[in-house]
C-alpha cells in the first residue's frame, strides 16, 4: 500500500468513511474467516465466530452497496482488461467521490481516456490524482495542471511522464536536479 492510500486526517475519529477502508476492512475479516477455519477451534467457538464474522462482512458489503450500488460488479467490471474505455468513463461519472477504490482502479486502467483521467485529476484522493500524473493517456494540459501542484510526487511524476510537454518536463527535471543538489550539499 502507497503512503497516500492512508487518508491522513490530524483529528482522530474525522477520517471520512471511503470504499478504501471498507473495503480494506472486509478483506481483513475475510482473511480472519479463512484463518479461523484452517485452525482447530472448538466446534461452539467456530460456529459462534463464524456467525460474527460472517455478519460483520455481510455489513461492509451492504456498506459497500450503499455507497455505490452493486459494487462488486462495478470492480469486476474495471478489474476486467477487456474492459471497453466507454464503460469505464461511464462508470467514472456515475461513481460518488467518496468511492476512492472505484475511482483508484478506473485511473490505473491501461483503457482509460484522457478525458475521465482529466476529471479524476481533480479528485481529493492522493493516490488517484498520483496514477493520473503516471498514467500513459494523460493528456499534456491535464499532466501541466498537475504540475502546479508543487508537492511530491505529483510534479515528480508529471517531470516523468512522456505525454508531458517538452518544456514542462525539462522545467520539472531542473527542479528535481536543483533538489537533489540541495539535499546532497547539507
Amino acid at each position: 500500500m502507497r503512503r497516500s492510500d492512508l487518508v491522513q486526517t490530524p483529528v482522530k475519529g474525522s477520517t471520512p468513511r471511503t470504499t478504501q477502508i471498507v473495503f480494506g476492512e472486509r478483506q481483513h475479516l475475510l482473511r480472519v474467516l479463512d484463518s479461523l477455519e484452517t485452525t482447530q477451534v472448538p466446534q461452539v467457538l467456530l460456529d459462534h465466530e463464524r456467525r460474527v464474522l460472517e455478519e460483520l462482512i455481510h455489513a461492509r458489503t451492504k456498506e459497500l452497496n450503499h455507497i455505490n450500488s452493486s459494487w462488486d460488479e462495478k470492480i469486476g467490471l474495471v478489474l476486467n482488461a477487456d474492459s471497453k474505455a466507454e464503460m469505464l468513463d461511464k462508470l467514472a461519472r456515475e461513481a460518488p467521490e467518496s468511492d476512492y477504490y472505484l475511482l483508484r482502479l478506473i485511473s490505473e486502467h491501461p483503457k482509460v481516456t484522457s478525458k475521465t483521467l482529466g476529471k479524476l485529476a481533480k479528485h481529493p484522493y492522493p493516490a488517484i490524482r498520483e496514477n493520473v500524473a503516471r498514467h500513459p493517456n494523460a493528456d499534456p494540459a491535464t499532466l501541466a495542471w498537475l504540475a502546479r501542484d508543487r508537492s511530491q510526487p505529483l510534479w515528480y511524476l508529471v517531470a516523468f511522464n512522456p505525454n508531458t510537454p517538452a518544456a514542462l518536463r525539462r522545467k520539472l527535471q531542473d527542479r528535481l536536479r536543483k533538489l537533489g543538489q540541495s539535499t546532497s550539499s547539507k
